[in-house]
């Protein structure tokens, strides 16, 4: 079992930028890695997963060209870039372990990003 750190989140203005780290309690680089957001009264949704080695990232419509997930493995931390924040990209923000991006079984607690415009 991982456990799993957020860090990064806070308060910025529209057109701003953030990186969010998601820190794991061990070797990760067995998993591949997502980032999640939920936005009050909607559903958690995907927003990047990464493979196991780094070289295959998927991204949502939503934030593509925008965010850029990455990963360092001698750290046992993935990153999320985040830039050009927009007012709807205001959510908590989680980090996911798992042996797929589509099948990721550990979670951390969430990191709050909220984008004033």
């Amino acid at each position: 079992q991982v456990q799993l750190v957020e860090s990064g989140g806070g308060l910025v203005q529209a057109g701003g930028s953030l990186r969010l780290s998601c820190t794991a309690s061990r070797s990760f680089s067995s998993y591949a890695m997502g980032w999640f957001r939920q936005a009050p009264g909607k559903e958690r949704e995907f927003v990047a997963g990464i493979n196991k080695s780094g070289n295959i990232r998927r991204y949502a419509d939503g934030v593509k060209g925008r965010f850029t997930i990455s990963r360092d493995n001698t750290k046992n931390t993935v990153y999320l870039q985040m830039n050009s924040l927009k007012p709807e990209d205001t959510a908590v923000y989680y980090c996911a372990a798992g042996a797929s991006t589509s099948e990721l079984d550990y979670w951390g607690q969430g990191t709050q990003v909220t984008v004033s415009s």
